[in-house]
C-alpha cells in the first residue's frame, strides 16, 4: 500500500501531458511538487523566449490543481553535456539525437538528483511509457497508446534511473489526456503538441545550426563523380534527405526524385542518386556501446525487433553481441539507416535498451567513378 502523502517531484513542461500527469497525481493522493525545467535560454526566430510562455502556463495549471510550482535551471548542464555533444556530431558527420542525451543526463540524472535533494520518493514526467517494477527490477513498456509511445526516447536509461521514475499518462491513450485536461478545466487542454529537437522547437534547423558552426559549401555530386550542384555544408544533411537540395528542378537522367546517399568528409563532397537505389539500403549495422535497462544483454546473442528512428516501424533482427558493443543483423534491408541515431531494441512492449549508430553495413558500396567510397 502506497503513502499517500508520498512527495512526488513532476516535471512540469508546460504541455497538457505533464498537466495531467499532475492532475492524476493529486487525485491519487501524492504531495506533487511541480518544477518546470529551463534547460535553453534563447528566444526562438520571432525573437520570443518560449521557456517564459510555458513557464505561464505551468503556472496557471498549478495554481488550478492547488500544487506548490518552481522552476530550476539547467541551462549549464545542458550545454556541457548534451549541447556540445550534438555539436561534435554534426562536426563528425553524423545525426545526434539530443532528445535521448537529455533524457539521460538532464531529466534523468542533474534533475532526479534534484528531486532526491528535495526529499521526493520518486521523479514523474509527461512521457507516454510505462514502468513494470517487480522487487529490484524495472522494465520500461511501451505506451498504450503505441502512436505516442516515447520509450525510444527513454532507452538508455538504468535501473537506477528507473527505479525512481513515474510516467503516469503510460495507460492512456492522447485523446483521453486532452479530455481529463478539458474536464478539469487546465488551460493546457488543446494546446498544440511541441515538436523537433528540443532546444531547436519549430524553428528553420539550418539556420539555427549555422550560428553554432561555421559553413564549410562543397560540390554536390553523383556516382559518376559529376557534380549536380553545390552543398551548404555536409552537417546540414542526412542520409535519405531529399527536401531542400536545390537540385530538384534538374532535368538530367531518369527524372526520379535526388536523394542523399552519403558524405566524402575528407573532400568535402555530399553524394546524392536519383530514386530509392540499393546504396540507400543496409543489411545490418555496428554499435560500440548498447545501454541495457536490465543491466545486461538477454544473451550473447538474440533475435528481437528494433528501431532506428522514432516512429519507424518495429524491424526484425538478430544482435550479436561484442563486449559492450554489437553488431545487429537486419532480417530485410532499412532505407537511410543513420550514424548518430540511436537503435533502440524491444522484445514486444518491453523496451531493452539501445545506443548510438556507429557505422552501417551497405547493401550496396556507394562507388564514385568505380572506386568505393
Amino acid at each position: 500500500m502506497k503513502d499517500d502523502k508520498a512527495r512526488i517531484v513532476l516535471g512540469m513542461s508546460g504541455g497538457v501531458d505533464s498537466s495531467v500527469a499532475a492532475l492524476l497525481l493529486k487525485e491519487q493522493g501524492y504531495d506533487v511538487l511541480a518544477v518546470y525545467m529551463k534547460n535553453w535560454e534563447e528566444e526562438n526566430d520571432e525573437g520570443v523566449c518560449t521557456a517564459t510562455e510555458d513557464y505561464e502556463d505551468v503556472r496557471r495549471v498549478s495554481d488550478a490543481l492547488g500544487i506548490p510550482y518552481y522552476t530550476v535551471n539547467f541551462a549549464r548542464e545542458y550545454r556541457e553535456r548534451v549541447f556540445a555533444y550534438f555539436l561534435e556530431e554534426y562536426k563528425a558527420g553524423r545525426t545526434p539525437n539530443p532528445d535521448v542525451l537529455c533524457n539521460c543526463e538532464i531529466k534523468f540524472r542533474a534533475f532526479l538528483d534534484f528531486a532526491m535533494g528535495l526529499e521526493a520518493a520518486a521523479l514523474a514526467t509527461g512521457h507516454y511509457a510505462r514502468l513494470e517494477k517487480q522487487g529490484e527490477e524495472a522494465r520500461l513498456l511501451r505506451a498504450t497508446d503505441h502512436s505516442k509511445d516515447q520509450t525510444y526516447f527513454l532507452a538508455g536509461l538504468t535501473q537506477a534511473q528507473l527505479q525512481r521514475a513515474m510516467f503516469p499518462i503510460g495507460d492512456l491513450q492522447k485523446k483521453e489526456v486532452r479530455r481529463l485536461a478539458e474536464a478539469a478545466g487546465l488551460v493546457t487542454a488543446r494546446k498544440k503538441d511541441s515538436t523537433g529537437i528540443c532546444f531547436i522547437g519549430e524553428r528553420n534547423f539550418k539556420r539555427f545550426l549555422m550560428q553554432y558552426l561555421p559553413a564549410q559549401p562543397g560540390d554536390m555530386i553523383d556516382l559518376t563523380g559529376t557534380v549536380i550542384g553545390r552543398h551548404d555544408g555536409l552537417m546540414y544533411y542526412t542520409l535519405g534527405q531529399r527536401r531542400g537540395l536545390g537540385i530538384g528542378g534538374r532535368v538530367e537522367g531518369s527524372g526520379e526524385s535526388w536523394f542523399v546517399i552519403g558524405k566524402d568528409m575528407e573532400r568535402n563532397l555530399l553524394i546524392v542518386q536519383q530514386g530509392e537505389q540499393e546504396e540507400l539500403y543496409s543489411r545490418g549495422l555496428r554499435a560500440e556501446k548498447l545501454s541495457f535497462i536490465a543491466g545486461q544483454p538477454p544473451a550473447s546473442s538474440f533475435a528481437c525487433t528494433a528501431k532506428f528512428r522514432y516512429r519507424q516501424a518495429d524491424q526484425a533482427v538478430r544482435v550479436t553481441m561484442h563486449g559492450e558493443g554489437c553488431t545487429i543483423d537486419f532480417d530485410q534491408p532499412q532505407r537511410a539507416v543513420t550514424p548518430g541515431q540511436w537503435v533502440v531494441l524491444y522484445d514486444g512492449d518491453v523496451c531493452l535498451g539501445g545506443g548510438p549508430i556507429d557505422e552501417t553495413r551497405p547493401l550496396k558500396p556507394i562507388r564514385i567513378g568505380g572506386t568505393e567510397l
